[in-house]
């Protein structure tokens, strides 16, 4: 207001807050430190020599293939140079089953895979001679194979099928496809429940065309959706909102009518058995539940009628949007590919844990496995709720940006002003100021995800023997955690546009959002 009274004012200048500062510090302290500790297992798995039995792979008495080895205090035929054999032969390959972590076929480290098929002992031993790659035990000697024996117990299965090795992993692996399926179990030792992966992969296997085309139907619906939202907004609305309320009134009448007709039925006919009351008074409730929702509806519809015009003018913004920010469609692509690398990250990390620890000797079978003991086993712990925590940090990213970018361009009342690259721009005020904030909010998610998974594995591990009081309660807790996990993303991503909103030093209101979408 000018001075002396005047009826001029001073044009307020709307731009972004400029003087920031980082948002919840020690949050981003924290998932640093945590991120620091999964990188520092993946290291101990390297230094310790788990990534190289992984890779290189070893055999029955702990001997890293292709490499030389250390003696194992009180395992025979360790501490051998296996600098020439740098591929790991399994003596049954078609039968190999592992059961928490342990292998029941014996595996050797072999100069050569064998390339065709050995029926005979004297093929084996025919085979050791040529080639120098000796495929039962190291204790039996090549030539004697026919006549040892030990050949039944420590030469491998007959006949042996041909086989060829991974380009990575260097096992030996059988070249019958039907022989593969159950190798492929094997291939890495780590997984203590080879029943679920073996349920897991087949079911993708076998629907992986279906898979694959309910992913570009959902892409091209998505497209469809965006132009809706741009054109017929207004006309989609409305549309949604008379479907629902004739949806709910012819509902009403047919439970309505189907108690009436029921009533005069048993009547006419005068009879008044149990099951017919029983049915009839199911009808009522429902037609009774049904009207008073169909009433509650009617009368949110009457007295929020205007905020029906606040979501067409929503969806016409958000049109909007998308057409000054096309790259905005891009973001569930990139987010699903940093995603991607993650998961393949994790999943390697957890393959080098399968094979890192202390070596063990099977008390039953004699041969030698790595596993983690005492303090070490929690890294695995540790892993697994790194997985959670960071996939929930990646996605609560894309939210940020998203949100930012969107700010950016609602709150530029000159459109010809935008920045180049919203997105971009985005992208670096999330670096800068807020990724504590982004990982406050995914730790919390993370706090209520684990419980809730936790008791779904205790609900399948215990289906068909729990009582029915106990499954209840189960699936009460899963529901009320699934609710609470729901709630609290609702309330994060709330809570994101809010902070992009307040360092824009802007407040949000829905009649300045339907003003803008009327004036553009």
């Amino acid at each position: 207001m000018g001075c002396c009274g005047s009826t001029e004012r001073t044009k307020r200048e709307w731009k972004p807050l400029e003087d920031r500062s980082c948002t919840d510090l020690p949050w981003f302290l924290l998932f640093t430190v945590f991120c620091v500790g999964m990188g520092s297992i993946c290291g101990f798995t390297i230094a310790t020599g788990g990534a190289g039995r992984l890779v290189f792979g070893y055999d029955s008495y702990g001997n890293t293939c292709g490499q030389r080895n250390e003696q194992i205090e009180g395992v025979r035929l360790s501490g051998l140079d296996q600098t020439d054999k740098k591929y790991v032969f399994f003596l049954d390959p078609c039968n190999i089953d592992i059961v928490q972590r342990k292998i029941k076929s014996m595996a050797l480290c072999v100069s050569l895979c064998p390339d065709e098929e050995l029926k005979t002992y004297q093929d084996l031993k025919r085979f050791a001679m040529h080639n120098g790659s000796e495929l039962c035990s190291y204790e039996l000697a090549g030539h004697k194979y026919p006549s040892l024996p030990e050949r039944f117990e420590k030469c491998p299965k007959l006949p042996v099928p041909p086989s060829k090795s991974l380009p990575v992993f260097n096992r030996c692996t059988p070249v019958d496809i039907s022989c593969y399926a159950k190798f492929a179990e094997a291939v890495v030792t780590f997984v203590s429940d080879n029943s679920v992966l073996h349920r897991l992969i087949g079911g993708v296997m076998a629907s992986k065309e279906i898979i694959v085309g309910l992913c570009l139907l959902a892409l091209v619906l998505s497209m469809i959706l965006m132009l809706i939202i741009r054109y017929i907004s207004a006309v989609l609305v409305w549309i949604l909102t008379a479907m629902v309320v004739l949806g709910s009134l012819a509902g009403t009448s047919i439970l309505w009518w189907l108690y009436i007709d029921h009533r005069l039925t048993t009547k006419d006919a005068k009879e008044e058995a149990e099951m017919t009351r029983d049915s009839a008074q199911a009808l009522l409730v429902y037609a009774i539940a049904a009207t008073v929702f169909t009433v509650i509806l009617l009368l949110l519809m009457l007295f929020m009628r205007k905020r029906v015009a606040l979501t067409i003018a929503l969806f016409h913004v958000a049109g909007k949007v998308f057409i000054h920010l096309p790259l905005l469609t891009l973001q569930p692509f990139c987010t699903f590919l940093a995603l991607l690398l993650f998961w393949m990250y994790w999943g390697l990390v957890l393959l080098f844990l399968g094979t890192t620890g202390n070596p063990v000797q099977n008390e039953e079978t004699g041969l030698t496995e790595f596993r983690l003991t005492g303090p070490l086993q929690y890294m695995t712990w540790y892993h697994a709720v790194g997985l959670i925590w960071i996939s929930e940090f990646i996605l609560a990213c894309q939210q940020m940006t998203v949100a930012g970018a969107v700010v950016t361009y609602y709150y530029t009342r000159d459109k010809t002003r935008l920045p180049v690259t919203p997105i971009l721009s985005s992208v670096l005020r999330l670096m800068r100021y807020h990724l504590g904030t982004v990982a406050k909010g995914s730790f919390i998610i993370t706090l209520v995800k684990i419980p809730r998974l936790m008791l779904m594995y205790v609900h399948n591990q215990l289906k068909g023997k729990e009582n029915a009081f106990a499954r209840c309660m189960l699936k009460t807790c899963i529901c009320c955690l699934w609710c609470l996990e729901k709630c609290l993303n609702y309330l994060n991503q709330v809570g994101v546009v809010g902070l992009i909103a307040w360092t824009h030093g802007r407040l949000l209101r829905g009649e300045w959002l339907i003003t803008m979408a009327r004036t553009e």
